[in-house]
């Protein structure tokens, strides 16, 4: 009878192994693989393989076995406005205009001030967690106060240095602006889970001077552009009564299309500039709640795919939507997608994961680092459970994903290997806390409600 040296197979200490029923990695190569663990080292996926071997090969101080899970990529909101997150059903039922003219506006002129925004951040950041998220792609005031609160939660955030040509409490013009915005850039350099981008708001609060800066600084600063576009009919009549051409037209002239193009809702377009936006190699951040919710309309995404437009998807903030629930926002772009087009194949609950995951990690060039669950990524991860009695039975476990799961089924959300939400516990969040902090800033809103 011969025995087994230990010794002669010693196991490798990993940081962390995570042992799914599923796992859809989106990677080109596996898009579903069955009893699957991840091998976390360092915050980056170091190997991927069936749990058989991983107990063979690995040992870990943290191991978590998720028999009754699927296991994605962390979720990515491809356009936000996270400090908005005090003003949840703060001026709901109201078109576009109106809701900023005379309820967002007003208020921000009240509360805008770093403490605000990094207080209203950290409660999004909360709610994004615990919904499965793991990136944010931000765009507000005060980005330096954004930056504190997802340091404080541990979400990955790339933040929109904003730019308007006209004063708020944050800046005086679009100067001023920019300058803040170098100064906030520079400020989280060496922040692994913090990037920038410029974030001209829209084409009807931005000049072409203004523009043209965008354009010059945003290439020096290797960053992107995050701005609105083509959300109302009433921004395009503006734009053809003050400059003669369509939105998209004149930040073509500009030079704003292009591959670094974040480009937020894209409902009213026509056949030649879904054209366009595929042939400058630009991305759509689709907000299907927030559009339906404002009454903007809906956009042919199905169509922009079918043309090859990157397009990933976004919730707006809460004043616009209510939820920061990317699960929401997956069902309901599929959804959309199939009765807009009156085509049931449009946008598959394949894609719809795709649009909330590796289609925005793309659009923020962000895709060789997360996004996927593949060897040398980042571990943000979102584990999902398919077991609970409300979803049950399930035949494909990523169309059950899209169409039967809710944020209430995330049960663990990780960030570069580190475990930030439980099973309704955070990491470095405090709820209690967070209540307090809501109850400070409510009073101060309240008068600004509908």
């Amino acid at each position: 009878m011969s025995t087994i040296d230990p010794l002669s197979n010693p196991q490798i200490n990993a940081d962390v192994i995570i042992e799914s029923r599923w796992l859809a990695s989106m990677a080109p190569s596996n898009a579903l693989l069955e009893n699957h663990a991840v091998i976390v080292q360092k915050g980056l996926i170091a190997e991927i393989l069936p749990i058989s071997d991983a107990r063979k090969k690995y040992t870990a101080s943290s191991l978590v076995c998720l028999d009754e899970h699927i296991l994605i990529p962390g979720l990515i909101n491809l356009h936000t406005h996270a400090a908005m997150g005090m003003m949840r059903g703060m001026a709901d039922d109201l078109p576009l205009m109106a809701w900023l003219n005379n309820h967002i506006w007003p208020a921000e002129k009240v509360v805008l001030s770093p403490q605000y925004v990094k207080d209203a951040t950290l409660l999004a950041c909360a709610e994004m967690l615990a919904s499965g998220t793991t990136c944010f792609n931000d765009m507000y005031f005060y980005p330096e106060a954004t930056a504190l609160a997802a340091g404080e939660a541990g979400i990955r955030a790339n933040l929109g240095l904003v730019v308007l040509d006209f004063p708020t409490a944050y800046a005086t013009d679009a100067d001023d602006y920019l300058q803040k915005g170098f100064n906030a850039h520079d400020s989280w350099r060496s922040n692994p889970l913090i990037t920038s981008s410029i974030a001209p708001h829209a084409p009807y609060t931005v000049s072409d001077q203004t523009f043209e800066k965008v354009v010059i600084y945003a290439e020096q600063l290797s960053v992107g552009i995050h701005t609105h576009l083509h959300e109302t009919r009433q921004e395009i009549t503006q734009s053809e009564a003050q400059f003669g051409i369509r939105p998209i037209q004149r930040m073509a002239n500009l030079g704003l299309l292009g591959p670094n193009l974040v480009a937020a809702h894209c409902v009213h377009l026509l056949e030649n500039e879904m054209e366009l936006l595929a042939e400058y190699g630009c991305h759509v951040a689709h907000c299907a709640s927030s559009n339906l919710k404002l009454a903007s309309g809906i956009a042919p995404v199905a169509a922009l795919l079918a043309k090859g437009v990157n397009v990933g998807l976004g919730t707006d903030s809460v004043a616009s939507n209510n939820r920061l629930d990317m699960l929401s926002e997956m069902r309901l772009s599929a959804l959309l997608a199939k009765g807009f087009s009156e085509d049931a194949t449009a946008v598959p609950a394949y894609q719809a994961l795709q649009m909330a995951t590796i289609n925005a990690a793309k659009a923020m060039g962000m895709d060789n680092k997360i996004g996927s669950i593949e060897v040398g990524k980042f571990a943000d991860l979102t584990a999902v459970r398919l077991g609970d009695l409300e979803t049950l039975p399930y035949y494909d476990p990523i169309a059950h994903l899209v169409y039967s799961c809710g944020r209430e089924q995330v049960s663990h959300t990780w960030v570069a290997g580190e475990l930030r939400y439980s099973n309704g516990v955070f990491t470095n969040i405090e709820p209690t806390e967070l209540k307090e902090i809501i109850q400070t800033w409510q009073p101060k809103l309240r008068q600004y409600k509908n």
